[in-house]
């Protein structure tokens, strides 16, 4: 049999003690007297009971009252009054580097219906619900923002929204949603981030206010306001809400835009939309037509009454273009048109158009000749843009393109129109150079009273129509003719090349003979000059034999006087007798020279005179030339002279036989010449 074991009064007393130690502990935890709080974390406060009862007015308890204390408890152990507390610990609020967390108010004033966002002109410490409800703060989404950092926050008066967590105390199901919703509304618009605008993407960012006062009416953006950093009201790009909407900024689209940079903006009070920066390149400007602005008087002139310029800034067509370069504009408050300011072509093709598209939509002239021809007439016309004159131009037309369509289009096809029905198809093709330079000199004044400047016309090549064929029937015949044309010019020019050639062949065969004919004229000439030579050699030698003779007479006269006598007498016989040698000598040599010059010209004489010798030579050569096989009896190329039968030749003979003839007959009607007298010695 066990036997049982009892505890002894000690051991009941200690059991005793430890469970009186259990019961005050969980009777003191129970209570809430002590309260531990990490020190990463902090307690919000919710009192259970108060001799000043509950609130009145609002959600937290400013006064003692029981529900939700505006202080929070920090780490450490806190002690309470039993019973009368209930913690709720939470973590601390932590924005990460490069984000936004955005605020939400449970208590405070009520927002007014003019406003979206609760005000934080006085009210701005989040971290202090006392002063922040002292002061007036008012509930509802806040217009600050908390940048990166950690705070200590009353979780049960603000619930604090960021990327990765929603920090709140929760009352409710439906409070829950409310702030789900809210936050995918932020996340949507890409609110937890700032905006960033990189100058590598040429882009700006167009902004949209959701709170203050409403624009007036008739405006559709709302102006600028405090953008220069010397004003006290700075907003530094709508970063700062309340120093924009006491500057008097409006809700709606801003005419400012954001450049390139980073902005911590408040998404809830500013939406952003990234739209393109202008770029206006080179040879081109941009006239602004602007939807906003002052309203300023028309600068154009009373004589233009197209519409209105107005100074840059104003509302209207802007009088100075913007020149090439990047500019941030806001496309909601107005429109740039792109004026090309280099020469552009407008092409009336269908096929083809200019590089900046203003012809697109042209096509071919369609025209109808006086001769009731339908081609088409492809054209290009240059036109010049004055960088200055562009806003009258936009002015004017709203833009170059309608410009285009509108005006010169029609204009030019109405011109051309009414030349062709001046002219007939050939005379259309045949004067395009004349019809080309006239279209410019009178289309100049009509361009230039639109503010452009016409720099040349082109004028393509006429064309039928599609599914015609006449007008290239009439060009085939036109080839034809200058075919036919060309041949007879080409047979001209071969008949006279023939010509040439016999006139040549003649030339060389005359040429040959008077080489001869030269010599023989040579020849008489030589010999005539050698009997005159002779005949001074004999005078010579009879005055050397007289000087001969006289010098020997004076020498026997000087040696004696008899026989001076006898040697005079004999010398004077000598001398007589070698000078009447020397005459008879001379006489022979000038007969000889006289008869050969007397025959030789008898010579001439007989054969019919020089001309007629000459040509004797002549026909005597060109028949040696025959009989060598150096020209051809019959010549290759046979041009018709008189009838067409006679040449080569035979034409060449009857012609040298028609020239001796001639020089007989000649002959014969010259009366005789009288020959010369022969001097007698």
């Amino acid at each position: 049999m066990d036997t049982v074991q009892y505890l002894s009064p000690m051991e009941w007393r200690a059991i005793e003690f430890i469970a009186l130690i259990i019961v005050l502990a969980i009777l003191i935890w129970w209570s809430g007297v002590i309260r531990y709080i990490p020190n990463d974390r902090l307690g919000i406060l919710e009192k259970l009971w108060s001799f000043r009862g509950s609130v009145d007015n609002g959600f937290i308890a400013l006064n003692g009252e029981a529900g939700f204390q505006p202080e929070v408890v920090r780490g450490g152990l806190h002690f309470f009054m039993p019973f009368q507390y209930s913690m709720h610990r939470a973590n601390l609020v932590t924005i990460p580097q490069g984000q936004i967390g955005y605020v939400f108010a449970r208590d405070g004033n009520p927002l007014p219906p003019t406003q979206t966002l609760a005000s934080n002109t006085v009210a701005d410490d989040f971290q202090d619900v006392r002063a922040f409800l002292e002061k007036g703060g008012q509930k509802g989404p806040q217009r600050k923002i908390l940048r990166e950092g950690t705070y200590a926050i009353n979780l049960a008066q603000f619930i604090v929204l960021t990327a990765q967590s929603t920090y709140a105390v929760a009352l409710g199901a439906s409070e829950q949603k409310l702030f789900s919703d809210m936050s995918q509304l932020i996340a949507d618009r890409d609110g937890f981030e700032p905006v960033v605008i990189r100058d590598a993407d040429d882009m700006i960012g167009i902004v949209t206010i959701h709170d203050g006062p409403a624009l007036p009416d008739g405006e559709i953006i709302a102006p600028t306001v405090a953008n220069d950093p010397r004003d006290p009201n700075f907003h530094n790009n709508f970063q700062d809400p309340e120093k924009f909407l006491f500057a008097g900024g409006y809700r709606g689209r801003q005419l400012q835009v954001l450049a390139d940079g980073s902005y911590f903006l408040n998404r809830i009070f500013a939406t952003i939309e990234l739209v393109e920066k202008t770029i206006i390149g080179v040879g081109t400007v941009g006239v602004v037509v602007s939807y906003t602005g002052r309203r300023s008087a028309d600068i154009s002139g009373q004589s233009y009454r197209h519409g209105e310029l107005v100074e840059r800034g104003s509302r209207g067509v802007w009088s100075t273009p913007l020149l090439p370069g990047k500019y941030a504009f806001n496309t909601y408050a107005g429109n740039i048109v792109i004026v090309p300011t280099t020469n552009f072509v407008l092409k009336w093709t269908k096929e083809q158009f200019g590089e900046h598209r203003l012809d697109e939509n042209l096509s071919e002239v369609s025209l109808i000749t006086k001769d009731a021809f339908e081609p088409v007439l492809p054209l290009s016309v240059v036109v010049h843009i004055d960088y200055m004159k562009a806003p009258l131009v936009v002015q004017r037309f709203g833009d170059i393109k309608r410009l285009v369509e509108q005006t010169l289009d029609p204009m030019v096809s109405a011109y051309f129109k009414n030349i062709a029905q001046t002219k007939t198809l050939i005379e259309l093709l045949q004067e395009r150079s004349e019809i080309q330079r006239k279209s410019g000199d009178e289309m100049r004044e009509k361009f230039a009273s639109y503010s452009l400047e016409l720099q040349e016309v082109l004028i393509g090549t006429p064309r039928a129509a599609n599914g015609q064929n006449s007008i290239e029937q009439i060009l085939i015949q036109l080839r034809e003719r200058q075919i036919a044309v060309e041949k007879v010019e080409t047979y001209e020019l071969q008949e006279a090349a023939a010509v040439q050639e016999r006139t040549l062949r003649e030339k060389e065969a005359l040429a040959e003979q008077q080489a001869k004919i030269t010599t023989s004229a040579l020849a008489i000439e030589i010999s005539e000059n050698e009997g005159k030579a002779q005949l001074a050699r004999t005078r010579q030698q009879a005055e050397t034999i007289q000087v001969t003779a006289k010098a020997e007479a004076e020498k026997v006269r000087l040696a004696g006087l008899g026989e001076a006598d006898r040697i005079k007498a004999i010398a004077l016989a000598d001398a007589e007798r070698i000078k009447a040698t020397g005459l008879a000598d001379a006489q022979k040599v000038r007969a000889v020279g006289l008869a050969e010059a007397e025959a030789t010209e008898k010579k001439v004489a007989a054969f019919g005179g020089p001309d007629y010798q000459l040509n004797s030579q002549v026909l005597m050569r060109f028949a040696e030339a025959i009989e060598n096989g150096r020209l051809p009896l019959v010549p290759q190329i046979q041009v018709g002279g008189a009838g067409g039968e006679k040449g080569g030749a035979n034409g060449l003979v009857e012609m040298m036989l028609s020239m001796l003839v001639a020089d007989r007959l000649e002959r014969k009607a010259l009366p005789a010449a009288v020959p010369a007298p022969v001097e007698q010695h």
